[in-house]
């Protein structure tokens, strides 16, 4: 087995310390020492670099692409998993080689990527977002169309339910699916017109009962929930993460902290929907109203929930913004008072962490996958740091560079 030394480069390893000057040594996919003056077989110059583990986006979409309704229903069917390739190899140019799908990747997507058919990061997949009737994921419209954020298949079932016999049900549809965890919808959203991000969804038996039915199959779950009730439920029920956690109030970051439930906070996703606008996209004018309401409380809960120390992953809701852009969440969780450090930590070991994966990502660590990104300039300069890396490994080969 051959053993490749990464020689004279610094060491980010992801648990937020400083950078250390030393070697790195990979074989087999894993890495197998850390220190100075390594041996190996082949020998990688990495002066003037630092290397840090594979990054983590907790909130992805792979199969949306385009906000414009209209472009969407003129697509055929399959054409959204041809465009999940590309996205897919937008996401690796960041250097991010671990993704949690959150609604819309299917089995098949996970297994060609798995099976080297396709090139794309590791991921966890939800599938589809379980929502009410009249939630964030029932595309009802005043015409009597249905629009949905994803089409139901056979592999991706349609994730609309009511009481807590539905929501049994649907949580072992999902888990037969393949699905490693589990979303739901606990308040309303901006990409859904007829509903209010300030209004909770769900009640407490439904809820109960999905955590309790994911939990006996192993998945951990994840909630799009932006209204103060809505989170507050959401904790209450036992759910792992919060995402977007849009109207946070006092209250709700003390559960958060004392319930250990981790934030996700997608800030570049509102502002991703202005973009789209700009850009000429034909959005529901409500989603523009909404999307401009909450970025201002979006920023401000985030300020204040890190100040109070809740647990923050990394994660970016892309899909609803370019993939590609996944790295521009980074210099947003700055100004939401986060260190460089601690956000570099929330993108790699505290995302490993939510995920369920530290055992094998996150940091770099002897044992660990070798899943690395080489990094010139400034590490901590965060709105450079795309274009600053230079190389991109994921299990020990060298997928971009």
């Amino acid at each position: 087995m051959k053993t490749t030394v990464f020689r004279h480069g610094n060491i980010f390893d992801g648990t937020g310390s400083m950078p250390i000057r030393a070697d790195i040594a990979v074989a087999g996919g894993r890495i197998v020492a850390l220190g100075p003056r390594l041996n190996g077989d082949e020998e990688i110059d990495v002066s003037g670099s630092t290397l840090i583990p594979g990054l983590i986006d907790s909130h992805v979409h792979l199969t949306m692409s385009d906000l414009d309704t209209m472009v969407g229903l003129h697509r055929p069917f399959s054409y959204p998993f041809y465009q999940a390739i590309s996205n897919m190899s937008a996401t690796l140019d960041c250097g991010i080689t671990t993704v949690r799908d959150a609604g819309g990747a299917d089995l098949g997507i996970q297994q060609a990527v798995d099976d080297g058919l396709v090139e794309g990061p590791r991921m966890q997949i939800a599938i589809s977002m379980i929502s009410q009737t009249g939630g964030h994921g029932d595309g009802w419209m005043p015409s009597g169309f249905s629009i949905g954020h994803q089409i139901a298949h056979p592999g991706r079932p349609s994730g609309l339910v009511d009481g807590p016999d539905e929501m049994r049900r649907k949580v072992r549809e999902l888990v037969r699916a393949g699905a490693q965890v589990i979303k739901v919808c606990t308040s309303g959203g901006v990409l859904s017109p007829r509903d209010d991000p300030r209004h909770a969804h769900f009640r407490t038996d439904e809820l109960d009962v999905l955590v309790a039915e994911a939990t006996a199959a192993g998945c951990g779950v994840m909630t799009h929930s932006q209204s103060t009730d809505g989170i507050k439920n959401s904790v209450r029920a036992g759910i792992r993460s919060i995402e977007h956690g849009i109207y946070l109030d006092s209250e709700a970051i003390s559960m958060m902290i004392d319930a250990g439930t981790w934030l996700v906070p997608t800030l570049l996703a509102p502002q991703a929907v202005l973009n789209a606008v700009d850009a000429g996209a034909n959005i529901p004018a409500a989603s523009v109203r909404k999307a401009l309401a909450v970025i201002e409380a979006h920023m401000d809960s985030f300020s204040r929930a890190v100040a109070a120390g809740v647990k923050v992953a990394m994660g970016t809701d892309t899909g609803v913004g370019p993939h590609g852009s996944n790295l521009d969440e980074l210099p947003l969780m700055k100004a939401g008072g986060m260190t460089p450090q601690q956000v570099l930590a929330a993108a790699t070991s505290s995302a490993a962490e939510l995920l369920g994966m530290s055992d094998e990502i996150g940091t770099l660590a002897v044992g660990k996958r070798a899943d690395l990104v080489i990094v010139g300039g400034d590490l901590f300069d965060l709105p450079k740091l795309k274009g600053n890396i230079s190389a991109v490994y994921k299990d020990g080969t060298r997928v971009r560079g």
